[in-house]
C-alpha cells in the first residue's frame, strides 16, 4: 500500500483463485489508485466484448440468455461477472469446477464464486447445457462433449478458452450444432480471446486522467469499445497482417485483431470518459483533443494531417481517383467516407469494384457512399471522348483515337472529368510511372495560369516533418524553374501550419565548387534574391549543413537560416529521389505524398508503393481549397 503516488497503477499477475480475489481486495481497499488484475479482468473485457457481439448476430438479449461455465478460477468468476453486468441475471448463469456444480452447501468456495452457487448439487453438465444459449469455458482441454453442445439451444455461442487445447475443438463444436460462434483462445482460429485488446489501452486512459481506480463503468465502456470495432471496418494495417482471412463483422469476426492500431485510441478514451462521467479522475481532459493526440502517436501522419482535414471537411470538393479498382484506393475510399472528408468518385468496372469492396470486408456502397465512373459504359462517354478529342486534335489525335484512350485510359479519363468539371481533382499513380500519368494529366489540364512546377514529398521523421523536392517532374532544374520551386514549396508548407525553412542543397557549399548543380542553384538564388520572399531560404549547401545549425554556422556565420531547415530542394530529380528514398527507407519516414505543385491542386500523382493511408492523406489535400491557404 505504500507504492503509490510513486506508481500510478498496478496490474497484478500470475495470482490463483481464490488469492487473487483477496490480494485484489485489499490493495482497492487501502490504495487510491488503479489496481487490476489482468487474467481475471482483461480476459472478462474481451469475452464480453465477444458475447456482445455474438448476441447481437443472434438477436438475443442478455436477460434472455442462458450461460453455462466451465472453470471457477480469477478468470472464469471474472468473466461471469461482467456478463452479470451487461445484463444476463445471475440465476441464469450455472457454473462447474473440477468438483463439479456450484451449489449453495458447498464450503470451499470464496465470496466471488459463492455469489454463482445457485443450482441444485446433481446437477450435471449434460443436463445444464441443454437449451443453454452460451458456454464459457476456462478450465482444461476436451471436457465439453460434443453430444452435450448438440443439446444446446440454436446458434449457440460456445467460448472454449483452454489452452492450448480448449475444451472441445471448433471443428467438432461446427459438427455438433451448425451455426454456432466460436471462440478459443488459440491465435490459429477465428475469434481469439486475447488479453492484449485492452491491455494496456484500459491503463493509458485511466493514468492519463489520474483516475483513482478502474471502475465498472470504466471496463463496461472498454467492452463496448472493443465490440465496436469489431462491427467496422478493418484497417489496411490489420488487412495486410491477416492477409487471406475474412475479416467482415460476423460468427468468425466478433471481436478486432490485435493488430488494429485504432485500439489504442478507442480503448483510452472510452475509459477515460467513463472515469470522468464517474467522478473517478482527479484530471479532466478534452476528449477531442486527447483522441487527436492518441491518433498521432498511432498514425505519424495524423497530427500534422489535422489542418489539412479540417479544411477538406469544408470544402466538399469531389475528389476522383482514376485507378478505383486497387483496394489501397477502396480503402481509402471508405477511410473518407468514415472521416466525412469528402465523397470519393471512383473510376472503375462496377462489378469488380464491388467484389473487391466484399472481399475486403468494406462496408461503402456505391451511389450511396461513393460514385462509379465505368470507362466500358457511361452516359457521359461522348462528352467525354469528344472534349478530349477537343484538346487533343492538333497533337496527333484523331476521334477513333480519343475513342479509344476514353475506355482504356483511367488517368485520361479523370483528367477530361477534372477538364469539364466533372470532379474538382484527380488523384492517379498507385501503377505505372510518374511521367506517364503527368503527360494525361497535362494534356487536358494544363493551362497558361496553370504547369507542373514540381513534386514535394513531406517525409514525416521522429525528429519532425522534412519536405523535399523536386523529386518527380524537373529532371535537370534551370535556374527559373528551380526558383519556382522554391517559392511553390513555400506556399504548400503553410498549408500544413508550418513556417518554411528551405536549403537550396547541392555537391558545393556556398560557392566551394564550380559544379553543375551548384552554378544552377546560385543563379536560383539570384533571382529570388530580387525581391523579398517572405520566407527562409539559404544555398547552396550540402545535405548535412542544411539540417545540422551548427555545421552550418562554422561553414557560414551569417547565412539566413535559423535553426534546422525542413525543406530540402535539389536541382535534379536523381538527387531529390535519392534523398526521399532513403528517408523513407533508412530513416523510417512516412511519406504524404507527392504533391504535384503548380497545378491549382487539380491534380495529385502518387507513387506505386502508396498505402491506403497515404492515399487518404492525398485526398485531404486534394479536398482542401488551395484559396484556404492565401
Amino acid at each position: 500500500c505504500k507504492l503509490e503516488p510513486t506508481f500510478g497503477a498496478v496490474n497484478l499477475e500470475d495470482i490463483k483463485a481464490p488469492d487473487c480475489f483477496i490480494v485484489e481486495r485489499i490493495c482497492r481497499d487501502c490504495m487510491g489508485i488503479p489496481v487490476f488484475h489482468d487474467d481475471q479482468h482483461g480476459t472478462a473485457i474481451v469475452v464480453a466484448a465477444a458475447a456482445q457481439n455474438a448476441l447481437t448476430i443472434a438477436r438475443k438479449d442478455p436477460k434472455d440468455v442462458r450461460i453455462v461455465g466451465m472453470g471457477a478460477g480469477a478468470a472464469g468468476v471474472a468473466c461471469l461477472s461482467m456478463l452479470n453486468k451487461m445484463g444476463v441475471p445471475i440465476e441464469q448463469i450455472t457454473v462447474f469446477d473440477k468438483e463439479g456444480v456450484l451449489h449453495p452447501e458447498r464450503t470451499d468456495l470464496a465470496p466471488e464464486q459463492m455469489k454463482f452457487a445457485n443450482s441444485p448439487k446433481d446437477l450435471n453438465l449434460e443436463e445444464a447445457l441443454k437449451g443453454a444459449n452460451m458456454f464459457l469455458g476456462l478450465s482444461g482441454p476436451g471436457l465439453l462433449p460434443a453430444k452435450a453442445v448438440s443439446r444446446m439451444a440454436d446458434h449457440p455461442i460456445i467460448f472454449a478458452l483452454a489452452n492450448p487445447t480448449p475444451e472441445i475443438m471448433p471443428e467438432e463444436a461446427r459438427a455438433a450444432s451448425n451455426g454456432a460462434m466460436i471462440a478459443t483462445g488459440r491465435s490459429d482460429y477465428p475469434n481469439q480471446v486475447n488479453n492484449v485488446l485492452c491491455f494496456p489501452f484500459i491503463f493509458r486512459g485511466a493514468l492519463d486522467v489520474e483516475a483513482r481506480e478502474i471502475n465498472d463503468a470504466m471496463k463496461l465502456a472498454c467492452v463496448d469499445a472493443i465490440a465496436s470495432l469489431a462491427r467496422r471496418t478493418t484497417t489496411a494495417e490489420v488487412g495486410e497482417a491477416y492477409e487471406g482471412e475474412k475479416l467482415t463483422f460476423g460468427a468468425e469476426y466478433l471481436i478486432p485483431k490485435p493488430f488494429d492500431p485504432r485500439l489504442l485510441p478507442t480503448v483510452a478514451v472510452a475509459v477515460a470518459k467513463a472515469a470522468m462521467e464517474t467522478g473517478v479522475a482527479r484530471r479532466k481532459i478534452d476528449l477531442d483533443h486527447y483522441r487527436q493526440t492518441l491518433e498521432g502517436e498511432v498514425y505519424k501522419s495524423s497530427m500534422i494531417m489535422r489542418r489539412i482535414f479540417e479544411v477538406a471537411r469544408q470544402s466538399n470538393r469531389r475528389i476522383v481517383f482514376a485507378e478505383g479498382e486497387d483496394d489501397r484506393v477502396l480503402r481509402a475510399a471508405q477511410a473518407m467516407v468514415e472521416d466525412g472528408v469528402d465523397t470519393p468518385i471512383l473510376v472503375g468496372r462496377p462489378d469488380v469494384i464491388s467484389q473487391r469492396l466484399e472481399r475486403a470486408g468494406l462496408s461503402i456502397k456505391a451511389a450511396q457512399d461513393f460514385d462509379i465512373v465505368n470507362p466500358e459504359s457511361d452516359d457521359r462517354y461522348r462528352d467525354y471522348w469528344q472534349s478530349y478529342y477537343d484538346v487533343m486534335k492538333r497533337k496527333g489525335v484523331t476521334p477513333d483515337l480519343a475513342k479509344a484512350v476514353m475506355r482504356t485510359n483511367t488517368t485520361a479519363i479523370a483528367a477530361t472529368m477534372v477538364h469539364l468539371g466533372d470532379a474538382d481533382s484527380l488523384i492517379c499513380g498507385t501503377f505505372g510511372q510518374y511521367h506517364w500519368h503527368l503527360n494525361y494529366v497535362t494534356q487536358m489540364l494544363q493551362t497558361d495560369k496553370l504547369s507542373p512546377i514540381g513534386a514535394l514529398s513531406l517525409v514525416i521523421l521522429d525528429a519532425g516533418p522534412l519536405f523535399v523536392t523536386d523529386t518527380h517532374v524537373n529532371i535537370e532544374q534551370t535556374p527559373e524553374t528551380l526558383a519556382r520551386t522554391v517559392m511553390a514549396s513555400a506556399r504548400h508548407v503553410r498549408r500544413f501550419g508550418l513556417e518554411p525553412r528551405i536549403a537550396l542543397c547541392s555537391g558545393s557549399q556556398f560557392g566551394n565548387l564550380d559544379s553543375p548543380s551548384g552554378r544552377v542553384t546560385r543563379a536560383a538564388l539570384a533571382i529570388l534574391d530580387q525581391e523579398a520572399r517572405g520566407f527562409e531560404y539559404e544555398g547552396e549547401m550540402h545535405t548535412d549543413a542544411a539540417l545540422n545549425p551548427e555545421l552550418r554556422e562554422r561553414l557560414m556565420p551569417d547565412n539566413r537560416l535559423t535553426g534546422r531547415a525542413n525543406v530540402l530542394v535539389y536541382s535534379n530529380t536523381d538527387a531529390a529521389g535519392a534523398a526521399r528514398n532513403l528517408l523513407k527507407s533508412a530513416a523510417g519516414g512516412l511519406e504524404v505524398g507527392p504533391i504535384l505543385m503548380g497545378m491549382g491542386n487539380r491534380a495529385h500523382i502518387v507513387t506505386p508503393g502508396v498505402t491506403p493511408r497515404g492515399l487518404l492523406n492525398i485526398a485531404g489535400l486534394a479536398g482542401s481549397d488551395v484559396a484556404s491557404y492565401g
